[in-house]
Formats: C-alpha cells, sequence, structure tokens
C-alpha cells in the first residue's frame, strides 16, 4: 500500500513538473469588451443587438472562406493566394443549382442545402487539380507560390467568365429566409442567422477534427516532422492533398454564403473576397484556426459598428483594425501552433 502511495504520489509529482499551455483569454475578452463598449454608442439596445448579430453572421461567414485559406497555410506552408477563384466557383454553382430558389416554402430551402453541397463538390474537385498542376511544383518556395497561384485565379476568373459570362448574376435568397424576426424592436435576419449556425458548425467540426481525431494527429505530426510520420507508414503527401482539397470545399461553401448574404455575383468575387480574408487571417496568426475564428468576428463586427456610427470610415476600418492588433501583437492574435 505504502508503494502504491509513493508511485502515485511520484506520477503526481512528475505531472506537476510538466508546464502546462494556459488558454490565452485575452483576446476573447477583447471581442467581448468591443460588443459592450458600442451598446452605449448605438443608442439603443434594440439598434446594437441587430448590429451585433448582424457582425456574428458576417464574421461566421468570413471564418467559413478564410478557414480554408488557413489550413493550407498553417498545415501545408502554401501562400495560395488563388484561393478566390473556389469562391467565386462556389458562388457561381450556386446561381446554377437555385434556380427554383426563389419557390415558396421550404423547397426554397433545400435547394440552398444542394447548392452548398454541390459548390462544396465542385470546388474540391478543382481543388484537387489545382494542387497537382499549379501548387505542387512549388512546394517551399513562398514567392513563387505566390506568383503562380494569383495567375491560377486569373485563368480560373476568365474560365467562370467563359461558363456564366462576364456580368454580375442575382443570387437571391428563397422566400423561407427572407424577413427577420422581432425581438423587441431588434430585427434578426433569418438568413444571418443561419449562416452564423453553418459558420459555428464548421468552426466546431475543424477544432474537433484537428485536435480529437487520429488524422488531425496525423496531419500536425506531418508538419513537425514529416520524415518520421512516413517512416510510419503513412502517406503525408495525400494527407496534404486532403487538407488542400478540404480547404477548397469550404472556399466554396464560403462563396455560396456570401453570394446570398450579398444577393449577388460576379467572377471577381473571389478577388474582392481575398483582400477581406487576408486580413482576417493576419489579425488571427497565420495558420492559427481559433485565431482566424476570433480575427473574422472581431472584422465582422467592427464593420457593422463603424458601418452605422461613421460609414466614411467603415471603409478603411478592416486595415485599421489589423493595424491595432499588429501593433498590440505583431503576430497575430493567436501565433501558430499548428492548429
Amino acid at each position: 500500500m505504502t508503494r502504491r502511495t509513493d508511485a502515485a504520489a511520484g506520477e503526481d509529482d512528475s505531472a506537476a513538473a510538466i508546464p502546462q499551455a494556459s488558454f490565452d483569454w485575452k483576446p476573447v475578452a477583447l471581442l467581448a469588451a468591443l460588443a459592450l463598449l458600442a451598446l452605449p454608442a448605438m443608442g439603443s439596445p434594440s439598434t446594437w443587438l441587430t448590429l451585433t448579430v448582424a457582425g456574428v453572421a458576417m464574421g461566421l461567414i468570413i471564418f467559413v472562406i478564410a478557414s480554408g485559406l488557413t489550413l493550407v497555410f498553417g498545415l501545408m506552408d502554401v501562400l495560395n493566394f488563388g484561393h478566390g477563384v473556389f469562391i467565386a466557383l462556389g458562388a457561381f454553382v450556386a446561381t446554377s443549382v437555385m434556380g427554383w430558389s426563389t419557390a415558396a416554402g421550404w423547397p426554397g430551402l433545400v435547394s440552398v442545402f444542394a447548392a452548398m453541397v454541390v459548390a462544396m463538390a465542385a470546388a474540391a474537385a478543382v481543388g484537387w487539380a489545382f494542387e497537382r498542376v499549379v501548387v505542387r511544383p512549388v512546394y517551399g518556395l513562398h514567392l513563387k507560390q505566390i506568383l503562380i497561384t494569383m495567375g491560377g485565379m486569373i485563368v480560373g476568373e476568365e474560365i467562370i467568365k467563359v461558363i456564366w459570362g462576364p456580368l454580375q448574376l442575382a443570387l437571391p435568397l428563397p422566400e423561407v429566409l427572407r424577413g427577420a424576426w422581432l425581438l423587441g424592436d431588434a430585427a434578426i435576419e433569418k438568413y444571418r442567422v443561419l449562416a452564423a449556425a453553418i459558420g459555428l458548425a464548421v468552426f466546431a467540426v475543424l477544432a474537433f477534427t484537428l485536435a480529437r481525431t487520429k488524422v488531425g494527429l496525423l496531419i500536425r505530426a506531418g508538419v513537425q516532422d514529416r520524415s518520421m510520420v512516413e517512416a510510419l507508414g503513412y502517406r503525408v503527401r495525400e494527407l496534404f492533398v486532403g487538407v488542400f482539397v478540404a480547404g477548397s470545399a469550404l472556399a466554396g461553401l464560403g462563396g455560396v454564403l456570401w453570394g446570398l448574404y450579398q444577393q449577388n455575383v460576379t467572377p471577381q468575387i473571389g478577388a474582392q473576397v481575398n483582400v477581406l480574408i487576408f486580413i482576417v487571417i493576419i489579425i488571427g496568426g497565420l495558420g492559427s484556426t481559433f485565431g482566424c475564428f476570433v480575427g473574422a468576428l472581431l472584422v465582422g463586427l467592427v464593420a457593422n459598428y463603424v458601418g452605422f456610427l461613421a460609414p466614411k470610415v467603415a471603409l478603411v476600418s478592416n486595415i485599421a483594425l489589423m493595424v491595432a492588433v499588429l501593433l498590440w501583437r505583431p503576430q497575430g492574435l493567436y501565433p501558430v501552433k499548428t492548429v
């Protein structure tokens, strides 16, 4: 009995000797502080609630779009400036699938989810080809990655113009997602609630996959020590291709969400959103999934609050936010730790 007690005590001492990583709550506190400080400036709680829900929904849509690029950079060290072509592809696929999305009742909602599935499949297929043809020859060469992936995006935009035409196309919300629910004087738009729910679901799946599954463990181990993982019999290249394809599929899903948010799409939609998502991943910390999540929420809230209080300043609010965050934390809110 004494020996067991001593052994247990020894294990406890060993565990205590291992430094435990503590979670950094400061960026999350910043997010909460921003929302609370905006309350008195809005003039009324109902206006604040409306803008806050709108900002959270916008932020989560941006997160879905940016999460794919975050995965590719954080886990593969690939600067994919062609990410926008998958966003645009997803948005245009949605215009084709949702030809009957304005129908009354639930068939319109079904068409939205069908468009998301088809857009993800199409973006994943194009992403697989993009990785093999464009990205694979330039692994480890950042400057060449930037140049060749930007060229790939330009070619992709031209192909989209050939298929769908160069003009703006409407992507209206189905009737079931139009309008808003009223909470007192606050208006909560139905589509924003759906978009926020999808964004939260994507974040939960990504966080669980990377932290709690064997696939996530192998991917993170492959980033740290590729030769060791390959020596154990796993094909790291195939894992990384899977990451790229998953990131492309998420971009396609984000393209559908953003297109419905704007209710129209153009061939340049991917290039336009590219600037925003790079701001988000820089704010969050290059390659950090949780940092991308917090950064996207910050961008969404700031855009809506500033857009209401000072519309002219809203044009530069995202850049100003990025500068402020980098002055505070030059490596971003959550420097990458392969998650």
